[in-house]
């Protein structure tokens, strides 16, 4: 869809790799939302031309809350608003997410931004790396359920870290706030984002999401929810996963899977996440090529592991761009050289991530010959 298309440094204690584990108060996090609103609202006024930005492979949570910030800033900022997105929407289920609800969103492609003199992050932060912002750019607005960076503090208004299972949730006390009633569509898109992000609210939810979730329920339409969440599927999905269970090994309580080249980066992470459902697995790891990028995802149910951690940490002597919270976390890196060379990084990395689990040490077993416990 055209972008033309409208909606009518300080450091605290603690601190470790940019991310502010104990920041200064007071934050704009921690306000009540009818006091973080008029602030994004004074950010947003007297500006022409807004574009909001979701992470690059956008998933539902960070295209859904894009669209209700734009929704929101076009009906109380009385500021033009569009939404865009770098890399792919890959997945069946975000397909049809865009499709069925209509989701006026662009790619970069379509996009000057020297057309917009407002920038919003939505789901991702400034030096994460995984938007497409150019380096130039201002982001003005941050709006991210992430733990906080500390280079997020440099925008104008930054509310990044709070107590949310999901972005969605934050735009949706937004909403409340401003007294805007979403959209059929916009509300079925943040349920779903809700819906997703905390997996059936069974996973880091907060009480400010099951009220999210409950107040959106009666606004959605289900059919549309159901053709979203049970969409047809290309046969290379299947074929993917053929890949993904063949070549799966089981260290102890970790699974691991190498996918190889994959057809949407963001199938790695769909393959991360349904490989936890195996019995007596407390981490999952699994990780695929897509156009000269390596793309890990990682998923934990050991409370006492952090996945967004441990994947920085990893990943801090290679570059790229990494992020997440507790349960699950993601990490993006540049591939160059030869195979050899690439197969060796990947060793690598595989390695560090069983001596992260504890598993280093254990023989692997291919997860079509393993035994139920």
């Amino acid at each position: 869809m055209p972008a033309t298309q409208s909606f009518n440094s300080r450091r605290g204690p603690g601190s470790t790799g940019g991310e502010l584990t104990e920041p200064p108060p007071p934050r704009l996090a921690l306000l009540p939302a009818r006091d973080k609103l008029e602030r994004l609202l004074r950010v947003a006024k007297g500006h022409r031309k807004a574009l909001i930005l979701t992470h690059d492979n956008p998933d539902p949570d960070s295209l859904a809350a894009a669209v209700a910030l734009a929704h929101l800033l076009e009906r109380r900022a009385d500021v033009e608003a569009h939404v865009g997105y770098g890399g792919i929407i890959g997945r069946a289920e975000n397909i049809a997410f865009v499709k069925v609800l209509r989701l006026p969103v662009s790619h970069i492609s379509q996009i000057d931004f020297d057309e917009y003199d407002l920038f919003g992050l939505v789901d991702t932060q400034p030096k994460v790396g995984n938007h497409s912002l150019p380096a130039r750019m201002e982001a003005h607005i941050v709006v991210d359920h992430h733990p906080l960076r500390e280079e997020s503090l440099a925008s104008p208004f930054a509310d990044v870290g709070g107590d949310f299972g999901a972005t969605s949730t934050m735009l949706v006390e937004y909403l409340r706030a401003a007294r805007v009633e979403p959209s059929v569509e916009v509300a079925t898109g943040l349920f779903y984002g809700i819906k997703a992000d905390t997996r059936d609210l069974g996973r880091e939810t907060t009480q400010t999401d099951i009220d999210s979730y409950l107040w959106l329920f009666p606004r959605i339409d289900k059919s549309m929810l159901a053709q979203i969440e049970h969409p047809e599927l290309p046969a290379r999905y299947f074929q993917l996963y053929h890949t993904a269970y063949e070549r799966a090994k089981v260290y102890g309580v970790a699974i691991v899977t190498d996918l190889e080249e994959v057809y949407s980066p963001d199938m790695v992470a769909e393959v991360a996440e349904r490989l936890m459902f195996l019995e007596g697995t407390k981490w999952s790891l699994a990780f695929g090529t897509y156009r000269n990028q390596l793309y890990f995802s990682l998923r934990v149910k050991d409370r006492r592991m952090n996945a967004g951690r441990l994947i920085r940490e990893i990943f801090e002597d290679y570059g790229g761009s990494s992020g997440g919270h507790g349960s699950m976390a993601g990490a993006r890196l540049p591939l160059s050289g030869k195979a050899a060379q690439r197969k060796a990084l990947k060793r690598e990395l595989v390695g560090r991530f069983l001596e992260a689990f504890g598993v280093a040490d254990e023989r692997p077993v291919s997860l079509l010959s393993a035994q139920d416990s």
